[in-house]
């Protein structure tokens, strides 16, 4: 039939001839504190035989040909004289790719570095290598559908002169992400079972989040909304390059050569998308896009590169503060470049809102576990299945109006996500098959069926599906490990069927259903209805988006006196207790300090840089003030400074104590946003110009332009 379509032919990583379903064999589950206390005790070092220093737990294919002579694993005491588990700075928490040809996971990785709460939640902050070191560690990663807990001891496998073969920090006394990448290839086997993936993958094992692929040659022509609204709200992104040597993520483990284009980028590579920004150029405004290269080096040499002339379009002032002259593999990329030179834009989220633009909004979240087995569930595709289609799992999806009144009858937002699930320990060792679902409507099943057979829970039959078109009647099955699909449906009643391309083939797989509100349950099996949660992105409440909406749109530039009249006037959260009172002089502070262009007004763009730091400062001030006294004494602005991740000397700190505080010394939450905000842009600067990180050399115009705006 015309709708059933695959990307290209494989076979079977069945043999023929065996009917045996082998069962995904989940994580080996370890108690990380008991073992924990167990080496305390005993004080002794965790060595793990589950995951040993051993050649295996490298792999047994071509990548073993890479590794250094006399490959030893060391702990990371041997290693530096200081090493520290994790950095509070994120400019500490770059990573660089080691020999294991994983720039998907890499990528990803980075991505979370942008999300403290995010990377919490995976990589856990109590860890460390003085107080209750033992040679162990934890990390933890959603699983087909569960969270699962990784323990690992920390020896590394490093070449003669002391250096890690795989995963390293730019700082190189930082190992939490050599560490990390120990667990996650022992979650999927060894290291070499990293060598081929997808940056996709990678963000919903970190998050159980929601994946939206935008193939960038259609891209949508709302694509910088999508941008701004990832960017500001909870989600990481990845991208990829054109494929120059072609790279398959279904495929057997293999070393590929690595194509470096003209252009600086390199060929079927992924990237993190670091950030975006509306930049005003002499000849009107252009958008651009920051990428970051896993490797740590070789970026792009188009238009906005580092060497450039765009940037001599720019204010001096945004020149200095966006513009870097470093080979740290991070540069600026122009939307319209991005478009040309990248093929596939990934974005996760914990909820499924951006495509939406309905953020905050409560979701309903439902899971379902199957598995197709020949003769009795894997029933294949429409075109492949001579007449079995209808044996494959059926599910029964009653869509329902949201709360959001006239809306929600006519159309709901849902998102159906059909992931397989591996059935052999190592990840790589058999390609995916090529999956997808079909889609239908009710108004076929109540012109088809009487009301007593809906309501017996029988699966529909054969002459049903001969009969019938399904909703996404040009569904693509695909090689990959997860298909998502976002739909606009009117409220009523679907069935969903997940299949396999090809009949008789076998695999475990979870089937996950978002929307406002739904019931999801199987038919012709356990007619008990699937238990949903409720999922919602808490620093996303519709009442910011009302908020930038009402002040933004009548005003697309705010100066500094409406800055003071918003700040002043929002109900802050969780901070009740004493009334905000920023003054005109501290909204002009702010509005110099992060008005690039030199407009004297804030772009909605630059406000939402502003609000995301008040958001972030607020978290820290309240952790600050622990006196609960509305101000920070000197030794709670040093503790404060430090948990924001900046080192600061003390005679610094006391400096702006004097420039910021009373009389007394206490600093305001007014007073510290302020401190803060000149910290951090201040420090950006000096990064971007010093050539060698300890010195900058300026024109006078440049000092006058550093001088005045600080």
């Amino acid at each position: 039939m015309p709708f059933l379509m695959c990307v290209k032919k494989k076979y079977s990583p069945v043999p023929l001839g065996r009917s045996i379903f082998q069962k995904h064999a989940p994580p080996i589950q370890e108690n990380y504190q008991a073992l924990l206390e167990s080496c305390l005790k005993n004080k002794c070092l965790f060595t793990d035989d589950n995951f040993p220093a051993h050649i295996s737990s490298i792999g047994t294919g071509a990548l073993l040909k890479k590794l250094p002579r006399n490959l030893q694993w060391k702990r990371p005491h041997a290693l530096h004289k200081s090493p520290v588990f994790f950095a509070a700075n994120r400019k500490q928490l770059d990573l660089c790719q080691g020999i294991v040809e994983n720039c998907w996971f890499l990528a990803a990785l980075e991505a979370l570095t942008f999300h403290q709460d995010i990377l919490a939640a995976v990589v856990p902050q109590n860890q460390s290598f003085e107080r209750k070191y033992a040679g162990i560690f934890h990390f933890r990663f959603w699983h087909f559908g569960e969270w699962v807990d990784v323990v690992v001891d920390d020896l590394l496998p490093v070449n003669e002169a002391g250096e890690l073969v795989f995963v390293s920090s730019v700082s190189k006394n930082v190992f939490w992400g050599a560490l990390l990448e120990k667990a996650y290839a022992k979650l999927y086997g060894s290291y070499e079972d990293l060598q081929i993936g997808q940056v996709s993958e990678a963000l919903v094992d970190f998050t159980g989040g929601v994946n939206m692929r935008i193939k960038l040659a259609e891209a949508p022509p709302d694509l910088w909304d999508i941008l701004t609204r990832a960017t500001y709200s909870r989600s990481l992104m990845g991208c990829q390059t054109h494929l120059g040597v072609y790279f398959h993520s279904v495929s057997f483990p293999c070393i590929q050569t690595t194509k470096v284009l003209k252009n600086g980028l390199v060929a079927g590579h992924a990237y993190t998308i670091t950030g975006i920004r509306k930049v005003t150029c002499q000849y009107g405004p252009e958008n651009l896009v920051r990428l970051r290269n896993p490797w740590g080096k070789i970026e792009w040499k188009g238009d906005w590169s580092d060497s450039s002339y765009k940037w001599e379009l720019l204010s001096p002032k945004e020149k200095i503060l966006l513009r870097k002259k470093k080979e740290d593999g991070e540069f600026w990329i122009s939307l319209e470049d991005f478009k040309i030179h990248f093929v596939d834009l990934m974005i996760c989220k914990l909820t499924p809102d951006l495509m939406s633009q309905e953020d905050g909004k409560k979701w309903m979240y439902s899971l379902k576990s199957g598995r197709w087995v020949k003769g009795s569930t894997a029933g294949g595709s429409l075109g492949f299945s001579n007449g079995n289609f209808w044996m494959n799992h059926q599910y029964w999806l009653n869509v329902l109006p949201g709360e959001d009144g006239k809306k929600s009858l006519k159309s709901c937002n849902v998102v159906i996500s059909l992931m397989q699930k591996h059935n052999n320990k190592h990840r790589n060792r058999a390609p995916h098959l090529f999956i997808g679902f079909l889609l239908y409507k009710n108004i076929f099943l109540l012109s088809f069926f009487p009301e007593q057979y809906q309501e017996s829970n029988r699966k529909l039959p054969p002459a049903f599906f001969t009969r019938h078109e399904p909703v996404n009647k040009h569904q693509l099955f695909l090689d990959e490990r997860e298909v998502t699909h976002y739909f606009h449906l009117e409220p009523s009643v679907y069935v969903i069927v997940p299949s396999t391309l090809e009949p008789q083939q076998e695999s475990e797989f979870i089937l996950r259903v978002f929307s406002r509100k739904h019931v999801l349950r199987e038919m012709g099996g356990n007619t008990s209805f699937t238990l949903s949660k409720e999922i919602v992105d808490r620093f996303e409440g519709k009442v910011w988006e009302d908020f930038f909406t009402k002040h933004f749109e009548q005003n697309p530039e705010i100066n500094a006196v409406q800055l003071q009249k918003i700040l002043n006037n929002i109900s802050w959260r969780n901070f009740q207790n004493f009334h905000l009172n920023f003054s005109l002089d501290s909204c002009q502070g702010i509005l110099a300090l992060l008005d690039l262009n030199a407009t004297g007004t804030l772009s909605i763009q630059e406000f939402r840089i502003l609000w995301k730091r008040l958001l972030f400062y607020l978290e820290v001030f309240q952790k600050g003030d622990t006196s609960r006294s509305g101000k920070l004494d000197l030794m709670e602005l040093h503790a404060a400074v430090q948990e924001t991740g900046i080192s600061l000397s003390n005679e610094v700190c006391n400096l702006m104590a004097i420039r910021y505080g009373d009389p007394d010394l206490q600093i305001s939450f007014e007073s510290f946003v302020c401190f803060m905000l000149r910290v951090e842009i201040m420090g950006e600067a000096f990064r971007n110009l010093t050539q060698d990180g300890k010195g900058i050399y300026l024109r006078e115009s440049e000092w006058m332009m550093m001088t005045l705006y600080s």
